[in-house]
């Protein structure tokens, strides 16, 4: 085999139908949420069957974001056989068209798609965490704290000539100038504790 085709990883197909059954009973579950929200803060007095007969629209419109994003992302990857950015951006412009549809209006569907197509683009392509990029699994924890430390910590010297002695930071020596200065003041000779 060539050396190019060793580097390339061979993009492995994901089961979208799967993938998308387990997203909408995810998403669907938020919309049941929701609705019973929704159903609660009614002013009238409806039964508990109301989560789904008054504000089932809600769970439905979910469910179907759910899915209909994630059949169309993994199903992107399957046929472009790639796992990058534009992925789910085909996904997001998939659920947000979906939103679309509950005004429908055509501009309206082509509007909210573009818009959550940017937003799930641009997530993904900037590393997809709200907590920023991912960490290299390699290197100890531990020790990547121990090194962000050494890099950023500053001589005791610089700390003590800003802030001065006290509060829990204390030089080179202190305790014999502090057993000093109370001797001079008081007379007392002070004993270190052991």
């Amino acid at each position: 085999m060539s050396s190019a085709s060793e580097s390339k990883p061979v993009y492995q197909p994901k089961d979208a139908i799967g993938a998308s059954v387990r997203s909408t009973m995810i998403v669907g579950g938020a919309g049941l949420f929701l609705s019973a929200v929704q159903n609660s803060l009614t002013r009238q007095n409806v039964t508990g069957w109301g989560v789904i007969t008054r504000t089932g629209g809600t769970i439905g419109i979910f469910a179907a974001i759910g899915g209909g994003y994630e059949f169309a992302r993994v199903a992107a990857a399957n046929l472009r056989e790639k796992d990058d950015s534009w992925n789910p951006a085909i996904g997001g412009f998939v659920g947000g068209s979906i939103v679309g549809l509950r005004y429908r209006s055509f501009p309206a569907v082509l509007g909210f798609g573009a818009v959550l197509a940017i937003i799930q683009g641009a997530f993904d392509y900037t590393g997809g965490k709200m907590t920023g990029f991912a960490r290299d699994n390699e290197v100890d924890e531990y020790e990547r704290t121990e090194q962000v430390r050494r890099n950023k910590r500053r001589p005791i010297e610089e700390t003590l000539q800003e802030l001065g002695e006290g509060r829990g930071i204390y030089g080179p020596g202190y305790e014999e100038r502090r057993r000093e200065r109370l001797k001079q003041r008081y007379g007392n000779d002070v004993f270190q504790a052991a």
